[in-house]
């Protein structure tokens, strides 16, 4: 029989936008004379089994389980397609962690720790990963705005601390623009993160483990039109060039894999990450900026290009992603 297999998409944040492009990416190449595939969209209106992209039923949250006709289906796998909460930031991980259920994502604990930006980077730091000098800020508990950055050299990034996709994210250049760019931040989250600029190329690297080895794709280089890499830039034709593979000297380009692989390592992250790095001359070292942990699938995002350029389809990309969740699911279900 084939494995069934549970595709969650939606989200309780604005990402959800995200989620669903993505959604039509990984439904059109998900292989479905390997795998029994059935949509969930988890969304604050409920959590509804997709026939045709319509919502034919709810899902029984009890055991997350679907009924089809006089079926009962219960699922061997996950693949978490949600970007933004809960599919993110660890809190489905630990709900399928209690069913017992596997799925193609970093674990409870480190989907959340690496949904948090300062955190991510305070333990990136304490394994000898280079980082930006940044501070954190809660609603609330902070003084002004000038005091916030004190310690740091403008330019900054102001961004909120938990969420994606740039959402929130400003570029300051002196300490008059930070009132409003911390303003904007604090509408999308209850943390802010104030981060140091650090000049030099952007590099975007998805990291991922099939049959035990970590893998690492081709890397992007990042060049925006725009003043810094946000929302509009990430999502918007014509803002940004993206080179895959980036066009780099081989011992820039191992300097970025074997750092992409230690953070994998580090992190104990399961499934595909995507992490960004400036990678900065005077230092020649990349710096590590985020890690995704749900990078983005839609036809225009970066992991697709990579695999592509790796030489992989994407029908096999998800495939490895669905056989890593289901062998881990069966180590931990002989222990």
């Amino acid at each position: 029989m084939k494995p069934v297999i549970a595709f969650v998409t939606g989200g309780y944040s604005g990402e959800s936008v995200i989620s669903y492009k993505s959604a039509l990416t990984i439904d059109k190449n998900v292989d479905r004379e390997k795998f029994e595939v059935h949509t969930v969209d988890i969304s604050p209106e409920g959590w509804w089994h997709l026939v045709e992209g319509k919502r034919a039923s709810l899902v029984d949250r009890e055991d997350f389980s679907i009924v089809i006709g006089e079926r009962r289906i219960h699922f061997d796998a996950v693949l978490i397609g949600i970007h933004g909460t809960p599919g993110e930031d660890g809190k489905l991980q630990g709900y399928f962690d209690l069913l017992n259920l596997p799925y193609t994502s970093c674990n409870a604990a480190i989907s959340a720790l690496t949904f948090n930006k300062r955190y991510t980077v305070a333990v990136a730091a304490f394994a000898g990963i280079h980082v930006a000098r940044s501070v954190m800020l809660f609603r609330g508990k902070f003084g002004s705005a000038s005091e916030a950055a004190t310690k740091l050299k403008f330019p900054v990034f102001v961004k909120p601390n938990n969420g994606g996709s740039s959402i929130g994210m400003s570029k300051v250049l002196n300490p008059d623009g930070l009132e409003a760019a911390i303003e904007k931040a604090f509408k999308e989250d209850d943390q802010v993160l104030i981060e140091e600029f650090i000049s030099g190329r952007e590099f975007t690297i998805g990291v991922f483990r099939s049959a035990g080895k970590i893998i690492t794709l081709p890397f992007t280089e990042i060049k925006t039109k725009k003043d810094f890499f946000d929302f509009e830039a990430k999502y918007t034709a014509g803002f940004t060039d993206e080179i895959t593979p980036a066009v780099v000297d081989e011992d820039i380009a191992e300097k970025v894999r074997d750092t992409a692989r230690r953070v994998y390592h580090v992190f104990n992250c399961d499934g595909v990450i995507r992490i960004d790095f400036i990678y900065n001359q005077e230092e020649a070292a990349p710096f590590m900026l985020e890690i995704n942990s749900v990078p983005g699938q839609t036809e225009a995002s970066i992991v697709p290009q990579q695999i592509r350029a790796m030489g992989w389809t994407l029908n096999r990309f998800y495939t490895a992603l669905i056989e890593d969740a289901l062998d881990r699911g069966s180590s931990r279900t002989k222990r």
